[in-house]
């Protein structure tokens, strides 16, 4: 944004390394709710082109992983109705953060994107929970890919879901031009959240935008570190001050993701990965060659070394061991 003005093609990001709160009753939880909507005013003041703010993962309910029922959250609630009209008042896009109550077990950590109409466009529920250490429910959506501002294809992941490549892969995979990721995430994780950004978006010809909540509750220490990275696997900007409640802001070019994925050819992977040694065999092998993948689809997935591993869990972090075995697909049979 070297001159404050928008490319015809390009999408203005902009990442909020929230200041981590506390919050323990319905009280804080109404103060925060207000906080981050004011904070979509800033957005939209801080740069009045803007397309899209993004809250980190944890903004409305901080780091406590408290699954006090009180402070739970709906869709339908009074939180995300407040997030949809700041987005509709201010006419941004935004991407908040939740802890949905779940009538079927722990509550899921819900991630969602709203239009500048005031209106959900993608609801997501994390998939890699951070065990031992969270207590939520894992997903049972999916990963959704939408058409976002300006005609961008968007995906969400949280924290955690971005150390596993499949997830990057399954976002590009399914299109998305754009994934973000946002995270609560603490200091001992910064080489690796910053590697990972990189390789996601280099892997799969594909922006990430990612960011962490930032500063301190007392207890945790989050360490912002917002980042933007583009298909190539540099780095366009960075919030490296890890400065609580800066805004980071990038343009991208979702028109030349989708160049580079047609007309790149020694580093389209993603398209190879399906096609291995097309210059050898016509339209290349098509099988699926990856023990792993077989396995983990016919529900036997299981390393070398899975008699071994200690955490099996959340035990180690005060949590009672689980009694009941997932079921999948459950939120469709509703």
């Amino acid at each position: 944004m070297g001159g404050l003005n928008r490319s015809p093609s390009g999408v203005v990001l902009s990442l909020v390394q929230l200041q981590l709160p506390n919050v323990v009753t319905r009280d804080d939880l109404a103060r925060q709710t207000a906080r981050i909507v004011d904070m979509v005013g800033k957005a939209r003041r801080n740069m009045a082109n803007a397309d899209l703010v993004v809250f980190p993962e944890y903004a409305l309910h901080g780091l406590s992983m408290d699954m006090n029922p009180e402070i739970m959250c709906s869709l339908d609630g009074p939180e995300v109705s407040a997030f949809c009209a700041a987005c509709a008042t201010h006419q941004i896009w935004g991407c908040f953060s939740i802890m949905e109550r779940n009538q079927f077990g722990h509550p899921y950590n819900t991630g969602l994107i709203i239009d500048q109409d005031g209106e959900i466009r993608l609801t997501y529920r994390k998939l890699h929970p951070w065990v031992p250490v969270e207590p939520w429910e894992p997903g049972d959506l999916g990963i959704p890919v939408i058409e976002g501002p300006r005609g961008a294809r968007l995906a969400l992941i949280i924290c955690h879901d971005g150390m596993f490549p499949e997830m990057a892969r399954e976002c590009a995979y399914k299109g998305a031009e754009i994934m973000l990721r946002t995270a609560g995430y603490t200091a001992p994780i910064r080489e690796s959240w910053r590697f990972t950004n990189q390789s996601n978006a280099f892997c799969n010809l594909m922006v990430t935008a990612s960011v962490c909540m930032c500063g301190s509750d007392g207890s945790f220490d989050s360490m912002g570190e917002a980042m933007v990275v583009n298909f190539d696997g540099n780095i366009i900007a960075h919030g490296a001050t890890g400065r609580a409640d800066e805004i980071i802001t990038a343009e991208v070019r979702p028109d030349l993701v989708r160049e580079a994925r047609i007309h790149w050819g020694v580093e389209n992977n993603i398209y190879q990965l399906g096609h291995r040694g097309y210059s050898a065999v016509a339209g290349g092998a098509r099988d699926c060659p990856y023990t792993y993948m077989h396995d983990l689809a016919a529900g036997r997935y299981h390393v070398p070394w899975e008699d071994e591993v200690r955490h099996t869990d959340g035990s180690s972090c005060g949590f009672d061991p689980p009694t009941r075995s997932y079921k999948a697909g459950r939120e469709s049979a509703r």
